[in-house]
């Protein structure tokens, strides 16, 4: 296992993890007026064969003034370099923070010449450091973008899940490339009512171009766009997904096949097709969100996050794979060859591979101790018992404590 910290001075945020991928995740995002108790949540599910499932900690601290804080990369323990330390930085439990802000990922690549090798601040560490530093939804996405405007963004491209008591936004973003420090990005906030989901494919298409209220931006977005040939037409006509992150068949079946089913079984009257995960030529686009048939609770929400594709075509306890015990489970890689002819499993949302998955759950209604409740599960969605854990704790339950189970040895 290799050790890094997230640190600066009295904070010591120790992370014992292997090094991991954590491009095969999948998140879901549901608004208050689509829960059942007015709730907001989302999920994340970090899938990697490698990594071992704990929750992380970080209690409340001060900071002297000129203190700095060395970032590592979250995927290998790599160090990035350093970044000026906030006076005070929040606690965080897991993926939420104690003002019920929560943050989740999924990584889509996008466009290779744009990654910067030597920006600083990697996908992982936004997530972390965001959570340290902002009360609101708003104010992580803020965070976000002005850090990697100061200090470049080390990672390929990115959605993030950023949720509060009151709003639930998705954040794209992108490096510039070694030659342009920063990133371009947008964030929309989800309309109340809705539910949305991303799983390794960029998902922000056209976006308002005035509307603070529902959608931030980049100011250089669409034209750093134009300038490398990603774009050409009118502002209004721009599509984020569409020039930083092209799809090609494997996106529509490993990634937009994920958000496909979570929409289906959310709102089975909406009949969404399933031409377009399969790659059929002129398909519609998936929505960015729907309205739910009926309002979701935590349980309804869990239960999406254990999915096979069960009763589609996609079903994978009913392929040839599934063995006489219909297992839904596959080795990898996801594709293979036989001769000259390429064949795949599916990539469903629930996985073997997975280390640990949450539901993040924010109650305006409730003082924020206990109004924040991260429902933390390790191992299989499938199979896994989410345990709730108060964002208001002082201290990680030992058995799910960082630093206390290993790959390595038995206890």
């Amino acid at each position: 296992m290799k050790k890094f910290f997230l640190a600066a001075l009295v904070l010591i945020f120790w992370q014992f993890l292997l090094p991991f991928s954590a491009q095969t995740c999948t998140n879901y995002l549901i608004t208050k007026g689509a829960s059942q108790d007015g709730s907001t949540m989302i999920t994340y599910a970090a899938d990697s064969h490698e990594l071992y499932g704990e929750l992380y900690y970080a209690p409340a601290a001060d900071h002297l003034p000129g203190a700095m804080l060395d970032i590592y990369e979250w995927d290998t323990g790599k160090f990035l370099g350093r970044i000026k330390q906030v006076a005070h930085t929040y606690a965080v439990v897991g993926n939420m923070n104690e003002h019920q802000v929560s943050i989740g990922e999924t990584t889509w690549g996008g466009r290779e010449e744009l990654k910067d090798p030597k920006a600083i601040l990697d996908y992982g560490s936004l997530m972390y450091i965001a959570l340290q530093r902002a009360r609101t939804a708003r104010e992580a996405i803020q965070v976000i973008t002005d850090l990697v405007a100061e200090y470049g963004y080390y990672s390929s491209g990115e959605s993030f899940s950023i949720a509060d008591p009151n709003e639930v936004w998705i954040l794209e973003i992108i490096s510039k490339g070694p030659n342009n420090k920063g990133a371009v990005w947008v964030a929309r906030k989800v309309p109340d009512g809705y539910i949305c989901a991303h799983a390794n494919q960029a998902r922000i298409r056209q976006f308002p171009l005035n509307d603070k209220e529902n959608c931030l931006y980049a100011p250089d977005v669409i034209t750093f766009a134009r300038e490398k040939g990603y774009f050409k037409g009118q502002d209004k006509d721009f599509s984020f997904a569409d020039a930083y992150a092209p799809l090609d068949y494997s996106a529509l079946r490993f990634c937009e096949a994920r958000v496909w089913s979570m929409f289906r079984r959310a709102a089975p009257s909406l009949n969404l097709p399933i031409d377009y995960v399969k790659g059929v030529k002129g398909a519609e686009p998936l929505p960015l969100w729907i309205k739910p048939d009926k309002k979701l609770s935590v349980h309804d929400v869990m239960e999406l996050m254990r999915d096979h594709f069960e009763g589609t075509e996609f079903d994978m306890t009913k392929d040839v794979g599934a063995g006489p015990f219909r297992l839904p489970y596959r080795w990898r890689p996801l594709t293979w060859k036989v001769d000259t002819v390429t064949y795949c499993n599916e990539r469903a949302v629930s996985t073997q591979q997975t280390g640990f998955s949450f539901v993040a759950q924010a109650r305006s209604w409730l003082p924020n101790p206990i109004g924040g409740v991260l429902w933390f599960g390790v191992d299989d969605t499938y199979s896994t018992v989410y345990v709730p854990m108060y964002c208001g704790i002082k201290q990680v339950p030992h058995s799910f404590a960082v630093g206390t189970g290993s790959f390595d040895q038995f206890s």
